[in-house]
């Protein structure tokens, strides 16, 4: 039988290949271990809303816990900009609006805080003329749907305005 010349140096390689592998099979665990929790984490629905003259924003409302993030393309013919509201219930929690574009093809995000508990319950999502006067089209979305309702939207900004 042949024993190696110098044991220390034999078990300390094996010390550190073992550690080794082991840091690296901790690492890998971390990371798989938390990327189902970031990914998909949040409900989504699709919007579109358009009008007659081509212009188009099509895209998706986030909901997450305490706020509402709407993310789309947005395509203008002739000047226009986006706006959403964040609702609970029947109470407007915050709105936002883009910035006036004309005849651009762009990505548009629209952030609202939704910060009570449970979040939004409802979201509008719409198109206005240059103005910010004439509202062009709009569509409510709800959280737990997967695509928001045309037609809707009119009866919940009358509310608003009354």
């Amino acid at each position: 039988m042949v024993k190696p010349k110098n044991k220390a140096t034999t078990k300390s390689r094996t010390r550190k290949l073992g550690a080794a592998v082991a840091a690296m099979v901790s690492v890998a665990g971390m990371l798989l271990a938390a990327a189902p929790a970031t990914a998909a984490a949040y409900p989504t629905t699709d919007f579109y809303v358009w009008d007659s003259k081509g212009s188009y924003y099509s895209g998706t409302v986030t909901w997450y816990n305490r706020s509402v993030g709407i993310t789309g393309t947005f395509n203008t013919v002739g000047c226009r900009r986006v706006y959403g509201e964040a609702w609970a219930n029947t109470r407007r929690l915050d709105w936002g609006n883009s910035a006036l574009w004309c005849n651009h093809l762009r990505t548009q995000s629209i952030p609202l805080d939704a910060n009570v508990a449970g979040g939004a319950t409802t979201v509008v999502v719409g198109m206005a003329d240059e103005n910010a006067v004439t509202y062009l089209d709009y569509v409510t979305c709800y959280r737990g749907d997967s695509v928001c309702e045309w037609g809707v939207a009119g009866a919940v900004r009358a509310e608003q305005d009354n």
